[in-house]
Order: C-alpha cells, then sequence, then structure tokens
C-alpha cells in the first residue's frame, strides 16, 4: 500500500501503480483515529510506502505517519524539489514546489525505484479478487440494507467505517481472500 496526501496524488499514481493507495487527506491524518489504524494494520501485515510532496507539509504528515507505524514497515519514497505549479492550479504551492501530482511519471518511477520499490507480478494475479459484482451480489452495494451490511463487514474486519465502495474492494482484497470474504458474506446474512 501506498499512502499519499490527496486524491489528486491517487489519480497520479493510479496510472503506474495497480494496487492499494490510500490518501491522509493532508492534516486530516492528525484526527482521523480510524485512518491511523487502516495505516498501522496495513503497515503491520504487508508494510506500506510514504510518498508525500518534498514540501514543509508533506514531511509534517510524513513524519506523523512514521510515529504512529513502526519505522522497520515504512518505506519512505521521496520526490526531488522540482519547482513551478500543477496545471489545475492558478497558484503554486506556498514554497513553490510541485507536488507528487505535479510529477512526471518518469521521475515518479524513478524515486520508487531510489527507495528499492521495484515493479514486479504481484501474487494477487494469480487468485481471486473480490470485485464490486461480489459486492452487490453478497448486498454489500446497491440495495436498500446495503449500507448496514456494509458496516456490519467493516465492523467484523476491524476496518473504518466511512469507507467507499471502491475503496473497500481494494482493501478487502488487500486483508482478505475471496474465500473468507464468502464466509464474511455468510456470516452477516445469517445475522440479519
Amino acid at each position: 500500500p501506498v499512502i499519499v496526501e490527496g486524491k489528486y496524488d491517487i489519480i497520479k499514481l493510479s496510472n503506474l501503480i495497480d494496487g492499494l493507495i490510500i490518501k491522509t487527506d493532508g492534516f486530516g491524518i492528525f484526527k482521523d483515529k480510524e485512518k491511523q489504524r487502516l495505516i498501522r494494520r496495513l503497515a503491520g501485515e504487508k508494510g506500506i510506502i510514504v510518498l508525500t510532496d518534498s514540501d514543509s507539509a508533506g514531511f509534517m504528515i510524513r513524519n506523523f505517519i512514521t510515529s504512529v507505524v513502526p519505522k522497520e514497515n515504512v518505506t519512505n519514497v521521496y520526490i526531488p524539489d522540482i519547482y513551478g505549479k500543477e496545471k489545475r492550479k492558478t497558484e503554486g504551492g506556498k514554497e513553490g514546489k510541485l507536488g507528487v501530482e505535479g510529477m512526471r511519471e518518469e521521475v515518479l518511477l524513478e524515486a520508487f525505484r531510489k527507495a528499492g520499490v521495484l515493479c514486479e507480478k504481484s501474487e494477487n494475479a494469480e487468485k481471486r479478487l473480490i470485485t464490486n459484482v461480489d459486492l452487490y451480489e453478497w448486498g454489500f452495494s446497491g440495495r436498500p440494507e446495503s449500507k448496514i451490511k456494509r458496516q456490519a463487514l467493516l465492523k467484523s474486519l476491524a476496518l473504518p467505517e466511512r469507507m467507499s465502495t471502491s475503496s473497500l474492494v481494494k482493501i478487502l482484497n488487500s486483508f482478505v481472500t475471496y474465500e473468507e470474504f464468502i464466509e464474511k458474506a455468510k456470516e452477516i446474512s445469517i445475522c440479519e
């Protein structure tokens, strides 16, 4: 899993990474205890990659994350100081540096390489993944009772309750196998 600051960073990395990307919502991570627990859990089970902007705010967020997660479970990826402004913004940032979203793909790939993070075939390619269709078929999305069932699933897996369906699919595929998901879905259906 890769931890970034915001949604535009996710959009940028989605073209490069076929994996779980979690946003901190900037300084929102400081107060969001559920997201902190999720990041700690991800770090404990798989390790995490932290990729924040190279400005002072990015380093504050990075330092906070590494203070709540054991350092041995964190790989830090650093982007270089490149000055400019992102295309979507009318003005550059306070320090004038481009953030993750403004980096060229080659620069991001080089940053991952320098951190020792290499692209390789994932074990997920060989196993049955949980899909949005599975969530629908088991009643976790698209139905009147879906929100209640989805919250029961999240609670049973000790995951944050405010999670979108698309995020849920990625998180589920990070924590449980398809077979474990089916078992949880059956348990929740029986309890209705």
